[in-house]
Formats: structure tokens, C-alpha cells, sequence
């Protein structure tokens, strides 16, 4: 897959598309402007999206901002962005915050996603199951020759708090679909603040194991197989492996509005669910939900 990083994409936001002030994301706008904001997974999958765009509405200013999902989802609820991207579900504090704004929360679902885990590519670790990547980042397990490595210390490498990976991955991993369990990432963790961040350390450093979006799938990491249990076959994650959910770390990607969307909003919408928006999904190497 070729090599994509989330700091390409805000440079590329820079140079081909106006930041400019939201309205409230549902209703008809008066003006040529989008303001899309969030997911740092989704980053690059918006900015293909505006650059087509904009070539078939080229009257049209499209921004588009990474900073995680919580940062486009509390954008949208503050009226500052007119499309939040995030690779998590709103939660319930979130969809109160909106209501006390008189924001009404329009969820679109655009693609879907494998969640990648990722060490240098010198470990010679080529498969893990969800339980041991569990002990692992609670930090119960510190040593690589554990699962078949070296024996030198595991460097966790994991997204902030306010990232939808970061979100998904405890809640899928760590508390293993518990939503509200108390597992949490061990303290000694390094949060990093973007996908590029953990791609960069993973490149680098023999210790590191980290986890990203498929469109970061670089020759520069390492990608482990995963298993859902030990008595399941360890699945390698790409497109046709999420398409069927047989990778077990799996996810939707989701674009949300503030109700529903009219003017240039749904327009951009319609562009995302359109032919020429699903391949652009394609080609950035997430998979179509059309």
C-alpha cells in the first residue's frame, strides 16, 4: 500500500483549501465554504475527497483539519465545523452537550477500517492474539522474548485520548468489548498525537509496538497477524480481511452533521457516497462500504 501520513494531508489542506467559519452544519449555507474537522485516521480520506470535490464545484472552499475525533466532534457541537469526521460512535455525554446547543447529531457511515498493530521491523514477532495485546498494553507483560522476541523491554506506543483509535482500541482490546469497564493503557504508555506520530517512532525504535488506521500501512513497520483467541487463525489485516470481519480489529468511519444535511453539506455527502467518492476510499487504502 503506499505510504500516507496524516502530515501530508494537513500540508496539502494548507495549500489547496481556505479555512473558513461554520454555520450550523445542517442547514442551507449562504456562502462557498466547508469546514470539515477530526479524525486523524480519516485525515487524508478527507482531503482526497475536497480535492475532487472542489474540481466539480470549484466555487467551493473545503478546509479540512485533523486532531481527533473527539476535537471534530466537539467542533460540530460548538458550531465551528460543518462535517466532523470520527472513527468512533458519539458517545452519550457528547450527544447532551450537542442537545444543550440545539445540535442534533446526523450520523453518515462512509467506509470502514482495520485498526493495524505495528513494530519495528526488525522484532521478530509476527503474530499476536487479542488477549496477549491485551496484557501487553495493559502493561502486565513488559518483555518482548514473552511472545517469541527478544529479550528487551516493549515500548507502548498508543493515540491520545481525545482519538477515536485510541477510544476503539481500549474498548475493543483492552476491556474487550466492555465499553464501561475499567481497564485503561498501562501509565508507562507514550501518547503520541497522530497516527504519523506512532508510524515515525515504530520505524525507528526495535522496542516499539503501536497501532494505526490501514491507510497508514507503511513498508517502513512491521504489521502482526491477529487472532481473536488462541484457537482462532492469526489474520493479517487488509481490505478484503475488514470487508469480511475477519480481521478482529475492525471498525466503521463515520462523517457527522448537525441533522440533516442540506446545501453544500449534503452535496459533499452525496460525493462520499457516490462512485468517484467510494473509489477515492479505495485508493487510500480504507474499504468501501459501496
Amino acid at each position: 500500500m503506499k505510504k500516507r501520513t496524516a502530515l501530508a494531508g494537513l500540508l496539502l489542506s494548507s495549500l489547496f483549501f481556505a479555512a473558513c467559519g461554520a454555520r450550523g452544519a445542517g442547514s442551507p449555507r449562504t456562502s462557498a465554504f466547508l469546514q470539515i474537522k477530526g479524525s486523524d485516521t480519516m485525515v487524508n480520506l478527507g482531503q482526497a475527497w475536497a480535492e475532487e470535490f472542489n474540481k466539480i464545484h470549484p466555487d467551493v472552499n473545503v478546509a479540512v483539519t485533523g486532531g481527533g475525533s473527539g476535537t471534530g466532534i466537539a467542533a460540530l457541537i460548538n458550531g465551528t465545523c460543518d462535517i466532523a469526521e470520527s472513527s468512533r460512535a458519539v458517545e452519550e455525554k457528547e450527544v447532551k452537550q450537542a442537545a444543550a446547543n440545539g445540535i442534533v447529531f446526523n450520523q453518515e457511515t462512509v467506509a470502514l477500517d482495520g485498526i493495524v498493530v505495528v513494530v519495528h521491523p526488525s522484532n521478530p514477532v509476527q503474530s499476536l492474539t487479542m488477549d496477549q495485546l491485551r496484557e501487553m498494553f495493559l502493561g502486565n507483560v513488559k518483555r518482548w522474548k514473552v511472545f517469541g522476541g527478544a529479550d528487551i523491554p516493549i515500548v507502548l506506543l498508543s493515540r491520545e485520548v481525545n482519538s477515536g483509535t485510541h477510544i476503539f482500541f481500549k474498548e475493543h482490546v483492552l476491556r474487550r468489548g466492555a465499553k464501561k469497564a475499567a481497564e485503561e493503557f498501562s501509565p508507562g504508555a507514550l501518547m503520541m498525537p497522530s497516527s504519523f506520530a506512532i508510524a515515525e517512532e515504530a520505524a525507528h525504535n526495535e522496542n516499539a509496538v503501536g497501532y494505526y488506521g490501514l491507510g497508514y500501512i507503511s513498508p517502513r513497520q512491521k504489521v502482526i497477524a491477529v487472532a481473536k483467541d488462541d484457537r482462532s487463525p492469526f489474520i493479517a489485516p487488509n481490505v478484503e480481511s475488514v470487508r469480511t470481519g475477519a480481521y478482529p480489529i475492525s471498525r466503521p468511519l463515520y462523517l457527522y452533521t448537525n441533522g440533516k444535511p442540506a446545501g453544500l453539506v449534503k452535496d459533499f455527502i452525496d460525493f462520499v457516497y457516490s462512485k468517484e467518492g467510494q473509489d477515492l476510499v479505495a485508493r487510500t487504502d480504507f474499504v468501501p462500504i459501496k
